[in-house]
């Protein structure tokens, strides 16, 4: 089964999607399997991290801002505005699919793990992400 997920974005940071992934793998009806989350953009990624401590979303957002700052006279590629680069780059970084296990009809995460969309342009946005659950 696959399904595509609608996301709206409100700017850069990490959203919490594990519900709607978790609602997709009920629906599918796998009893033990893998989930495949893929996200359809070249600026925007996908993360498993803690979902307990905001502060842990936080600190991760402002150490990526860090390593991968805006108005690096080194980018070139500005068609989109000085987030434009960055976006790809720290897409790069990070992750475009995730693979999670599928044990007993449930997501197989650990108690403190949540699947993140992380929007890297400063303006919200649609982003599609595709979920495909298997046997």
């Amino acid at each position: 089964m696959v399904k595509q997920l609608s996301v709206r974005t409100r700017g850069q940071g990490l959203q919490d999607i594990t519900s709607q992934v978790s609602n997709v793998v009920r629906d599918a009806g796998v009893g033990d399997g893998l989930c495949t989350v893929f996200v359809r953009h070249t600026s925007a990624s996908l993360v498993i991290q803690e979902n307990a401590d905001p502060t842990a979303k936080s600190d991760l957002e402002r150490w990526l801002n860090r390593l991968v700052p805006e108005g690096d006279p080194f980018y070139e590629h500005d068609t989109e505005g000085p987030d434009d680069m960055p976006a790809h780059i720290k897409a790069a970084l990070t992750a475009t699919s995730l693979s999670i296990p599928v044990l007993h009809g449930k997501l197989g995460l650990g108690t403190w793990q949540g699947i993140y969309l992380w929007e890297h342009r400063r303006r919200g946005s649609e982003r599609e992400v595709l979920v495909h659950v298997g046997a």
